[in-house]
């Protein structure tokens, strides 16, 4: 049975999560609201701290839902973010079996009796009681709707994307002792990538492909609006001013948005009336994380530093 859409139109995205201060663009908007009428997985992909994994958390609250978060890492595992059993509770039970086997076994006539008495009980060790849900498993068997965030995906195995396939495909996950859980509420499916490398052709026809970049001058300025109101509005467009030409220079990481936040946010602690060549200098650290980079940017202060 269809679920009913959380948002209304396109533009009723764009009002939601403007008023959660997540100030995106139609064509930001457009694919979270297809997504959510086609209830399938969007992969967001981009440079880091240009508001990928925010995006999740704010459709989350828009939604009135659980955010559901898998963090991605080489080496992880289906166990890792599928489920575990609790052995140290398996191991409990087991001594509570061993203390109660006479009772178990009460009646056996021959040791083959016995034995079957025994593994009678086998099932009670691989019950829901001893299972602990990680993130897929968690949003496949939530009684309502939630967010499952799978952050960073590009730094997972390959072997790891490949079993994703099945979950995205049926949002069904096969337990060999329980059998197949199927989702009787799909989770509105978010995730992103950084690029470090190239996601399958199989990942990318489960999902809807968006890609945010760099914003232009006037979104970044109304990003630092949203996220900073305190911020004074000739800081702040000084600052989106500067930041917007800092990338433009050959480092070897440009600022993202996130820095231009942490660099407002420190300018404003500051009591920074303007942003002269001397305050630039002594906070570029703030927004460029390689000491090449500081230097190609000193190098070029006059330039970053003009009024226009």
């Amino acid at each position: 049975m269809p679920m009913t859409p959380a948002f209304t139109s396109i533009d009723d995205v764009i009002a939601q999560l403007r008023a959660r201060s997540y100030v995106c663009d139609r064509r930001i908007a457009t694919a979270i609201y297809l997504a959510d009428r086609m209830e399938k997985p969007i992969l967001v992909e981009g440079p880091a701290g240009v508001g990928k994994t925010e995006l999740a958390k704010t459709l989350a609250d828009a939604l009135g839902t659980e955010l559901i978060r898998l963090q991605c890492y080489e080496g992880l595992d289906e166990a890792k973010a599928l489920y575990e059993w609790e052995y140290p509770k398996q191991l409990l039970y087991t001594q509570i079996l061993r203390d109660k086997i006479g009772e178990v076994t009460a009646g056996a006539k021959t040791l083959a009796e016995a034995v079957d008495k025994l593994a009678a009980q086998e099932d009670a060790f691989f019950s829901e009681r001893f299972l602990l849900a990680r993130p897929l498993l968690r949003a496949i068997r939530s009684a309502t709707r939630s967010v499952l965030l799978i952050d960073e995906v590009d730094r997972a195995d390959a072997e790891f994307e490949a079993f994703l396939l099945e979950v995205l495909s049926d949002f069904q996950v096969s337990v060999p002792e329980l059998g197949t859980l199927r989702a009787a509420v799909k989770p509105m499916v978010v995730l992103t990538s950084n690029n470090a490398r190239e996601m399958s052709d199989a990942l990318k026809r489960r999902c809807l492909h968006l890609f945010i970049g760099y914003p232009d001058a006037a979104r970044e300025l109304e990003i630092v609006r949203a996220r900073i109101p305190d911020a004074k509005q000739e800081l702040a467009e000084a600052v989106v001013r500067v930041v917007q030409r800092v990338r433009d220079l050959d480092l070897k990481k440009r600022p993202s948005v996130s820095e231009t936040l942490d660099w407002t946010r420190a300018l404003t602690i500051l009591n920074a009336q303007e942003l002269d060549a001397t305050l630039v200098e002594s906070t570029l650290n703030l927004i460029l994380k390689y000491e090449g980079d500081i230097e190609r940017a000193r190098e070029k202060l006059p330039e970053l530093t003009a009024t226009k």
